[in-house]
């Protein structure tokens, strides 16, 4: 398994593989909307607000994740984890662990202080995330789901209060996201 940073001429490959990975675990609407999402981050996120990458196994990619900037009121070098996809054929093999893991050493090398993720916490909280109040770290938009708001930090202090609602890349601008 290799694990490595996207390359642009992959973006056709990874959007395919988020599209197939979510219309098989939530139907084909959220296939098409999380498809769409990380076309978007992939076309048009300044690259400094955003980090992608892939795992390789026998020239194909079988998962995927991104993170993008997300800012504070309060001076935070924070990110966003999301979307996170693995090839429904090898899910069980902790790929996405050793993927989102794999990340996150890569922002804490960029100085990234913490790392937020909206999703399930069952599965977040093995890569060391934790439930997070919005009183802490709010979201940029109501969630649906508020116990699967997690953050964690990056920088070896605890997760402190961060003042004002986050601003997030173009791509998440939208509450079908949250």
């Amino acid at each position: 398994m290799k694990l490595v940073r996207y390359e642009a001429p992959q973006s056709a490959e990874i959007q395919a593989l988020f599209v197939r990975t979510f219309s098989d675990s939530e139907g084909p609407a959220e296939g098409e909307l999380v498809g769409g999402l990380v076309r978007q981050l992939m076309a048009d996120t300044d690259p400094r607000d955003f980090l992608g990458f892939v795992a390789m196994e026998k020239g194909l990619i079988v998962g995927s994740l991104f993170f993008s900037r997300l800012r504070f009121d309060t001076p935070v070098e924070a990110f966003l984890l999301s979307p996170v996809a693995v090839q429904p054929d090898y899910q069980g093999q902790g790929i996405g662990q050793r993927l989102i893991r794999f990340g996150l050493d890569r922002l804490k090398e960029r100085g990234v202080m913490r790392v937020f993720t909206y999703g399930d916490p069952a599965f977040y909280s093995r890569v060391g995330f934790r439930p997070i109040s919005e009183e802490t770290a709010p979201a940029p938009f109501r969630l649906s789901q508020p116990e699967g708001w997690l953050g964690q930090s990056l920088d070896g202090h605890e997760m402190t209060a961060l003042a004002g609602v986050p601003g997030g890349v173009t791509a998440f601008d939208h509450p079908a996201y949250w």
